[in-house]
């Protein structure tokens, strides 16, 4: 550690540092709050910091701290809490606070006579209750439906007192006739049964829906037994309304009657926690954080600070959690389990299987925010899969077309960064070759372009693709060992038949699977070689035929001989048309050439 000179209060405080459990907290030389941390032992934590060799981030810590204090406490849940309490009122620059970047939404149940349930996305501290937060707004309107369809629950904002009921001020509404309001404005509905239905409510939110469901019945029976067959029906209805809600629920086991899930994964910058809520067996709620590092920490030593935070969030009193790995501190009156088989860690897998997901659909997300993120690992992929030494970060693909050996043409299409380089893509006119000479053809390509770009001194492609099989990548190989670069470049030939991939002195091709994305590469830059050659070809071929017919009647050029095919489609009727409308297309003194030449 670079030498660094601690204040004489700092040192006298380090020496009488307690061995007991507690909070430390250092100060900057502006004296702001900078971190804050717990401690079984304050005496070893804190002096840890200044004995022991620090680097990266830490390091950088240390060198801020001018003053440090600390508060000692009675037990470790105690350290725990005041740490955690600390964190969220002062939110110190090197600690990591577990909350989201996202505003998810919570159920609200207001804080007033007949109170409303409803979504929202703020908090407010006026005694209302808020169950969530709910990561998917569609789980939040189905449950909201559901407990709006059982219970009749206003939705008006009224202020609903003695008076107001008693003065009968507020009139019934649409909601009321629709029944799904049981008028407690009009007082139609006492305040002792409205309430009766709230308690029932929060116990449902909770996730206890087997206390609802008993309720319901006994109500039910008690409606059968005095006639009320109406009313029997209407809470026969709303039980199998509860039961069918209950059977969509992730099911367990039904012996876990109570239990919070805790499961964590690093991976490089970032932690992650997944959270599920196991109540009657039933998983009733899940959520996933994810949070940056800040003093390269693990998730051990977060551990403890997630576990506070959920449950607290959740407004969980499990007597239980499981985790992947005992915490470094007791929490006092609840039960750390560290499952190595049974169902409790298959519990803790689904956990884990719940971070797997978050990390996917975030990396989807990045690769529509960074177009560039995609292609990197495309480049990762072809490296690993073709066994390249270097990351293919500029690939060339050749591809030659003819017919019947006329107009023989070359073309390469070029990616760089895994992405198409269109404005690299060039066209080669065959000079040196007569007639349906692959092989030939690919050497002339290849000695031209690859001559050009050593003579230029310009920078190689890592990867070399030629479209087809031994035969193709052998007359290519010749090239690039006379220029001397064939172990610059790799080179890999593709076939078209069975997409088999095909490289210089190995007689057995290489089959890479069908769906990676490192094949998908190979082939994109293949079929863009054959759509950019056969382009190139009928445009020489159209050229060829305009040469050919018409150029060689005097006074007529390329142009002119262009607009007759454009307008006439062919030879044989430009020779048919009339002299007045060859007229019509290009005046009458070419007309008359044209006319002349094909009716001497």
């Amino acid at each position: 550690m670079p030498s660094i000179t601690f204040s004489d209060e700092i040192k006298e405080t380090l020496r009488i540092l307690p061995q007991k459990p507690g909070v430390y907290q250092y100060f900057d030389a502006q004296n702001e709050l900078i971190y804050v941390g717990k401690a079984k032992n304050l005496k070893r934590r804190v002096s840890s910091y200044f004995q022991k060799e620090q680097e990266g981030k830490v390091l950088a810590l240390v060198m801020k701290i001018k003053r440090l204090e600390y508060i000692v406490v009675d037990t470790e849940a105690d350290a725990l809490l005041l740490e955690n309490n600390l964190i969220k009122q002062y939110k110190p620059r090197y600690n990591i606070l577990l909350k989201d970047d996202k505003t998810y939404p919570w159920l609200c149940l207001s804080n007033e006579p007949f109170p409303r349930l409803f979504p929202t996305r703020r908090m407010i501290q006026d005694g209302s209750l808020y169950f969530g937060p709910y990561p998917s707004v569609k789980t939040l309107h189905t449950l909201l439906e559901i407990i709006h369809e059982i219970y009749p629950l206003r939705t008006c904002r009224h202020r609903l007192d003695e008076r107001s009921i008693a003065g009968k001020k507020i009139k019934l509404c649409l909601e009321y006739h629709m029944k799904r309001c049981a008028g407690p404005c009009q007082a139609l509905q006492s305040e002792a049964e409205y309430n009766e239905q709230i308690t029932q409510i929060k116990t449902f939110i909770r996730g206890h829906i087997n206390p609802v469901l008993q309720s319901l019945h006994r109500q039910m029976m008690q409606a059968a037994d005095n006639l009320d067959f109406k009313k029997a029906q209407s809470l026969k209805t709303k039980i199998e309304l509860l039961q069918r809600y209950q059977s969509r629920s992730t099911v367990v086991n039904a012996s876990l009657a109570d239990v919070d899930v805790l499961g964590t994964q690093e991976d490089g910058q970032s932690i992650y926690f997944n959270y599920l809520r196991v109540v009657d067996g039933r998983v009733v709620q899940a959520h996933t954080i994810e949070v940056k590092k800040k003093l390269e920490e693990s998730p051990a030593d977060l551990l403890e600070q997630a576990i506070m935070e959920f449950r607290q969030q959740f407004k969980s009193n499990a007597p239980e959690i499981i985790l992947p790995f005992k915490p470094s501190f007791e929490l006092e009156g609840l039960k750390c389990t560290v499952p190595l088989a049974g169902e409790k860690k298959k519990l803790l897998d689904l956990s884990l299987q719940n971070i797997k997901y978050f990390v996917l659909e975030k990396s989807k997300r990045m690769d529509l925010t960074d177009p560039d993120r995609r292609g990197k690992e495309v480049m990762v992929q072809l490296q690993k899969a073709l066994g390249m030494d270097k990351l293919p970060l500029h690939i060339e693909c050749f591809d030659n077309s003819n017919f019947e050996g006329d107009y023989p043409v070359g073309a390469m299409t070029v990616s760089r960064n895994g992405k198409l380089s269109k404005k690299d893509y060039r066209h080669f006119n065959i000079r040196t070759v007569t007639g349906a000479n692959d092989y030939a053809t690919m050497e002339e390509v290849f000695g031209r372009h690859y001559g050009r770009m050593l003579s230029e001194g310009l920078p190689l492609p890592q990867l070399v693709i030629v479209d087809g099989g031994k035969g193709q990548i052998t007359s290519a190989y010749k090239v690039l060992s006379e220029l001397g670069i064939e172990k610059e470049i790799f080179l890999i030939g593709i076939a078209e038949r069975l997409e088999e991939i095909y490289k210089p002195g190995d007689p057995l091709p290489l089959l890479l699977d069908k769906k990676s994305e490192a094949l998908r590469h190979i082939q994109l830059l293949r079929d863009e070689a054959h759509r950019f050659g056969i382009t190139h070809y009928r445009k020489r071929h159209l050229k060829g035929l305009i040469k050919t017919e018409l150029t060689d009647i005097k006074g007529i050029g390329a142009d002119t001989a262009s607009v007759l095919l454009h307008y006439f489609h062919s030879v044989k009727k430009i020779k048919e048309t009339p002299l007045e409308d060859l007229q019509a297309c290009i005046g009458k003194a070419k007309a008359a050439l044209v006319w002349k030449h094909f009716h001497a």
